[in-house]
Formats: C-alpha cells, structure tokens, sequence
C-alpha cells in the first residue's frame, strides 16, 4: 500500500482541475445541474404535474414547483416502497435512506437513486480525497486504513427489490469492492445493530489494524477512543495508531469537542469537516486555513436559500447563490438527482465565504432558542460552550437546552441541562462565562439580558455521566446518526430528560 500512496495522490491533485471547473464558475455549474435534473424529471409523475417539459430557467422553475417538506412528498415515497416507478425520477428506485432525525420521532424515507449514489455521494467522497492531497501531497493517508464509525448497518427488505437502511448502510451495501480494502472494521462488525456491542467489538478488533483516519460524529467517536484506551491502557490514541493523520468529522459541531480529541490523540492531526446528509452530499473543508466548508455546486444537488425569517409563509422567498450574503442564516432547499424538488431539509446554514461559496451549519430550523427573541441558534451555544470550558478548564460530553418562561414572581431563563466529561470546580462560574460568550456572539441575548429586564443568568444542572446515552437508549436512538437535541423552543426534550433522571 505505501506503493500505490504516491501514485494514488498524484491522481488525486490531477483531477483538481475538475473541482477549479465548477470552484470558478459556479453559476454556470448549477444551472447546468438544474436543467439536467428538470429534464431527467420532465416525464415523472411529479414532472407532469409541475410541467417540467416548459421549464427553461430557473424563475420558472420556482414560480412552477412549490417548496416541499417531508410530509408533502410522503405520499409519493410510500408508492416508490410499495414498488411504483417513475414518480419523482426516471430511473428505478430501489434504495431508501431511513433517517429519524432530531425533530420527530417518526422515520423518514429519502430515496437513493443510481444516480444520487454515483454522481452525488460516491463523486463527492472522491472530491473529498481530491482536495485533501491537494493540500497534503505527501501524505500517507491511504497507507492504512479508515475506521469508520456509521450508525446500524443493517439493511431492511420490503420486498425483493426493495431495501432500505441508515445512509451508512446504502453507501456501504452499494460501495465498489475496493472499497473494503481501504477501512476497517470488516463487514461482520460494521453490520451489528446493537450499539453497546458494536462499540465493543469495533474497540476490540481494529487496535491491530494500522489506522490512519477516523470518520464519525464525535460524541461516539469519543466513547470509541475512550474505550479502546481502556483496552489497550495507553494513555492517548497515538501509541495504539501511531500513522494517525486524521479525523472527518459532520454531524455536529466539532467546537466543543476540539479539546478533548486533542488531548485524547495526544499529538496534532488534520480535521475535516464534511457534510454529508441522507439527502445528499452538500459540502467538506476544502482548505484548512479556512472556516467553513466548500459547497458542492456539481453533484446533482441544485440549492436555493431562504432566509430563516421566511419559513412558515404562505409563499417563502428563495435566493440564488449571486444574492446570498456572509454570515446570515439560510433553510437549505434541495432539488436533487435522488428525486427530491425544492426540498426543505430542516438545516440552517451561513456562508462564510462567497467566491468560492462556503458554508458552516448552523443549526436546524426548529432547533433555536427565540421565547423572548433572542434568536439564539446551536452555533452560538456551541461556541460559547467551548469558550466557558477554555475558561474554567472544564469539559463538556453534550447539552440540551430549553426557555423557561415568565411567572408571576421572575422573568425568563434558559435552562441548560449539561453532562460534563469534567465539571468545573464553580458551576456558577461556568454558568457567568457561558452567559458572557452568548453575549458576546449573539446580539439579541445580549440585549434581553441587559439588567435581566427579559432574562436571568442561565440555570444550569450537571448531569451525571452517561444520562444522555441511557436517554438515547430508551428511545432506540442510540450511536450512529441519532444525536441529543441541543436546542429547542419549547420544554419538550429538557422536560423528557429531567423526568427520566430526577
């Protein structure tokens, strides 16, 4: 394998000019991509309905189609399982992502196509490798192998055509056979449902193997290490994989958990970001002097962005890449080579470059604090989280957070249910850096917090460890994709998790 290595990454850097292609004319890359989806489309069901065959740009388009959310394309996905063809894409659709989200409880089906798998997901993780040799010619990344950390693998039948499992179980029933070559664990492992066991077994068997990278989100990737480290009794991670270079990370934020991988890894390796959904690869850290990720603009994904304060109108506005500005917060709307048109997916994201166009998530629409207009999103919380534990020396596993509302005898709150890893000797104190980092990020809190007029200090209760992984447990959402809300409107989940603790 050390070989093939130098080889590997001079074909990686040559096909760099690919991604410069749509880098730097990224207009042109999404019309294209639109018009090419339209015409895939135009004799579907949903084609003739919208009347795709006299769509030529891309106003019509939007004029035409509505905005979609899960339960208006629900109808149209429960005949593709029970086996219709043609609805909302030309060719057969065989596969379904099963994703439950954070917002319901109740499972989504996203359709996986050919094509969403080839030209999407399976391209995109190429221009991902592309991009990281191009910043790191001399590395030896594919000397080794890729631990992955997916969620259940297991894949369900409808019938004999007809399957479905979480997004890690289609991309790796349909990946080529090379493929395993390049990660670890072996198929056995990686197909386990049981969460608890799937640690143990992933912990046990790959300490022998010479991993170079990891990819998972981090909270349990932090319950893999941990464990292997108890296994093996090392004290970091570097003296069970000494040629570890990387870690890819999406899911969530990765602010709050930099530290602990780092003292964790016991010495400096590269992070990267991606963003990889159900719905569709939209976007990985192109550069690592750069915040946020490159959008893929030529991966059957076509984007449109609507600004937060239109969801929930009769006729949300949309904007197009030529008016969207840094640092405002946008819904994701999708249309895509998987069937999806003009798709709300739940995600808030903010451009932090535009020219090349990059993006961070920020949040999920109905994951926000706003009872008292405050507008607080999960990247505020997250940073702020971050800096009251750089503060305090304090280190936070995960966090929910929910208003408390005015009574006859105090005004408002939020109240923080967080389990650290390691408390910080004053909760209090912990409490007053929190409260100043949100000020300092979000300007609203900062105002409904002047001399407490709107909102006290916040509260905050120190979980035991493992609360919210025995909470995940009694839901059936344990590891892989399933992760703890961390902000909410209203008390539902802090109400849920204090009642399964207290």
């Amino acid at each position: 394998m050390k070989i093939l290595s130098p080889a590997i990454s001079r074909l990686a850097r040559l096909r760099h000019w690919n991604i410069d292609q749509w880098k730097n004319d990224p207009f042109a890359a999404q019309r294209e991509v639109l018009q090419d989806l339209v015409t895939h489309a135009q004799n579907t069901e949903f084609g003739r309905k919208y009347q795709f065959n006299e769509i030529f740009n891309i106003r019509t388009f939007k004029q035409t189609v509505p905005i979609q959310e899960y339960d208006d394309i629900k109808p149209y996905i429960q005949r593709l399982m029970d086996g219709e063809q043609n609805l909302l894409w030309n060719t057969p659709v065989t596969w379904f992502a099963k994703s439950s989200g954070t917002t319901s409880d109740k499972s989504k089906f996203i359709p996986v196509t050919e094509e969403s798998l080839e030209d999407c997901h399976y391209q995109a993780a190429k221009d991902v490798l592309t991009m990281y040799y191009n910043y790191n010619p001399d590395s030896d990344l594919l000397t080794g192998k890729g631990l992955v950390i997916g969620g259940s693998h297991q894949v369900s039948h409808l019938n004999d055509d007809t399957h479905y499992g979480d997004l890690s179980a289609v991309l790796l029933q349909n990946a080529p056979f090379w493929g395993q070559w390049l990660r670890t664990p072996e198929l056995s492992i990686a197909l386990l449902d049981e969460w608890e066991t799937k640690i143990e077994n992933l912990a046990q068997s790959t300490i022998i193997e010479n991993v170079t990278s990891i990819s998972g989100v981090p909270t349990w990737t932090l319950v893999l290490i941990k464990r292997i480290l108890e296994i093996t009794g090392k004290s970091t991670l570097t003296e069970v994989w000494p040629n570890l270079e990387l870690y890819i990370h999406g899911g969530v934020s990765f602010t709050p958990y930099r530290e602990q991988f780092k003292k964790l890894i016991g010495k400096d390796i590269r992070y990267l970001e991606m963003y990889n959904a159900s719905e569709g690869f939209f976007a990985a850290q192109d550069s690592p002097d750069e915040d946020g990720m490159l959008l893929f603009l030529q991966h059957g994904i076509f984007y449109e962005f609507m600004p937060v304060e239109e969801y929930g109108k009769a006729d949300p506005v949309t904007i197009g890449l030529k008016d969207v500005e840094i640092g405002k917060n946008y819904a994701l709307v999708i249309s895509t080579n998987g069937g999806l048109w003009r798709y709300l997916i739940g995600d808030t994201i903010q451009f932090t470059s535009l020219y090349p166009f990059r993006i961070k998530v920020s949040g999920r629409i109905k994951h926000f604090m706003n009872a008292f207009g405050e507008e607080v999103i999960v990247d505020n919380t997250d940073k702020a989280i971050a800096i009251a534990c750089e503060k305090t020396g304090a280190i936070v596993n995960d966090y929910t957070a929910a208003p408390v509302y005015f009574s006859d005898n105090s005004n408002g709150a939020h109240e923080w249910l967080i389990e650290f890893d390691k408390a910080p000797q004053n909760i209090h104190q912990f409490a007053y850096e929190l409260d100043c980092a949100l000020k300092t990020f979000n300007s609203d809190y900062e105002a409904k917090r002047h001399k407490d007029i709107a909102l006290r200090m916040p509260q905050i209760h120190a979980l035991q460890k493992g609360v919210f992984c025995a909470w995940l447990k009694s839901k059936g959402k344990l590891g892989g994709q399933h992760k703890v809300p961390r902000l909410s409107n209203d008390r539902k989940y802090i109400d849920e998790i204090m009642g399964f603790v207290f």
